[in-house]
């Protein structure tokens, strides 16, 4: 992390994944903060995305006394009655699995197979109640097609946009995907500007 000279709010998130951590960088980009990266060492054991988000951000926030966003997020599949939902990150231990288990579930059921990502953002403060935010995408699951990404972005095709997640540029997931829309939930919010933090310029 860069240090600049400015002294600068400072703004954890709760994610040891790089791919999700450089989303965040991007998504608040324009707002006048230092943004850190914090493993948050925690059982993501909660009934629902939020609960699991809130977990993760009071959990940072309370180590590290700064505010801390976290987050969770799942892939609901629509002939799979919403599989693997709460469990896409933990369905297998590396992605490769977690991808053919998926593909492997699907086979038999009948095509466009339609799907959703959905996605809770907490935002914990020391001292104030957590505010959970919250978006989604709708789109379709396809066979896997190269490019950046992580997680299940390669099978995830967005139909309007005739690309899977992991098509697309930095900044065009950015407009499309569920953690996207989460965080423009927050921008929309007043909670930002109630901590102090500002849009740069």
């Amino acid at each position: 992390m860069t240090i600049s000279s400015r002294s600068l709010p400072r703004l954890a998130i709760a994610s040891a994944n790089p791919g999700k951590v450089a989303e965040y960088r991007r998504l608040l980009g324009d707002l006048e903060v230092e943004l850190e990266g914090v493993e948050p060492r925690v059982v993501e054991d909660g009934a629902s995305y939020e609960a699991n988000a809130a977990l993760k951000a009071e959990t940072v926030a309370r180590v590290t006394g700064m505010p801390a966003l976290g987050d969770d997020s799942g892939l609901e599949i629509e002939p799979l009655g919403g599989f693997p939902g709460l469990h896409s990150a933990r369905l297998a231990p590396t992605q490769a699995e977690r991808n053919r288990i998926v593909l492997e579930r699907l086979s038999g059921h009948p095509k466009p197979w339609r799907a959703r990502f959905v996605c809770a953002l907490a935002l914990a403060v020391p001292g104030r109640p957590t505010r959970v935010f919250t978006g989604s995408c709708e789109g379709e699951i396809v066979t896997p097609r190269p490019g950046r990404g992580f997680g299940y972005d390669p099978l995830f095709l967005v139909p309007e946009v005739g690309k899977t997640f992991s098509e697309m540029s930095p900044e065009e997931k950015d407009r499309w995907s569920h953690r996207g829309a989460a965080t423009r939930a927050l921008w929309s919010s007043n909670v930002l500007t109630e901590l102090g933090l500002r849009a740069a310029g």
